[in-house]
């Protein structure tokens, strides 16, 4: 009489093993799509003013320890994290973030992994690491009533820092631009959705500006015209006008 038993046990086990999970194994935990930040990290001290960043997605984990981007496809097995194919950009550094790539590259390329809600732990035996989903550890911030700084300008795929001894910057309030465009100052109405902004006429001061400034202000002017999209990931607001683009840093 146990026989229809044997072959339900059977019948369960031919199935999970066919979805990849062994019965009495846990699933390994899905991190596609997150990002988190470092909130400890014992066996080594943390170079001062830098911080651990993973951000995993579909095709691997990039991680960056304030110098080079390191990271490449992973796998999850028996709760042991490993990046199969490591890569890494080959920036020069100060010699304790290059050393800190080291450690991180140590540390990814076999570690045993914890999730526990938004804590992320990796541990190798020599170096713990502790991260927190970045939402939670560093929430984005508002788009209305954040003084927002240039950081960069977009121009197709260049990227370029602003330069040296200019400083622009832009507030959104009560559905007015507040703008430093880099030499005049000034503003205009802007109408927020979820994920665009729609500028009216701007209004702008008429001094002559010297050529760095002037660049900027050219740069700015034309990217907050008409309709254009943003997103915002943490202390970023990135504005693109299809092609050219500005990114902006939340003043602290």
């Amino acid at each position: 009489m146990q026989r229809p038993i044997l072959l339900l046990l059977a019948l369960v086990t031919m199935t999970a093993v066919a979805c990849g999970v062994l019965p009495g194994a846990s699933p390994a935990p899905s991190l596609t799509g997150k990002t988190y930040l470092s909130t400890d990290v014992q066996g080594v001290a943390l170079v001062p003013g830098s911080r651990i960043q993973l951000t995993f997605t579909s095709d691997g984990v990039n991680a960056n320890g304030g110098c080079n981007s390191i990271g490449g496809p992973y796998k999850i097995a028996d709760d042991r994290f490993k990046v199969t194919q490591m890569a890494s950009t080959a920036m020069g550094c100060e010699a304790p973030l290059m050393k800190q790539d080291e450690w991180l590259v140590d540390l990814l390329e076999d570690a045993r992994l914890a999730l526990a809600g938004d804590t992320l732990t990796l541990d190798n035996g020599k170096i713990r690491l502790t991260l927190l989903d970045r939402e939670i550890a560093s929430p984005d911030k508002p788009l209305v009533g954040t003084k927002w700084v240039l950081d960069s300008i977009i121009d197709g795929d260049a990227v370029s820092s602003v330069p040296a001894g200019v400083t622009a910057s832009m507030r959104i309030v009560d559905g007015q631009l507040e703008l430093d465009a880099g030499c005049n100052g000034g503003g205009g109405p802007v109408a927020v959705t979820a994920d665009t902004l729609e500028f009216g006429p701007l209004m702008l001061t008429k001094r002559a500006c010297q050529a760095g400034p002037a660049s900027v202000e050219q740069a700015v002017t034309s990217v907050l015209t008409g309709t254009v999209s943003y997103t915002i990931d943490a202390d970023l607001l990135t504005i693109d006008a299809g092609g050219p683009g500005l990114v902006f840093r939340a003043a602290s």
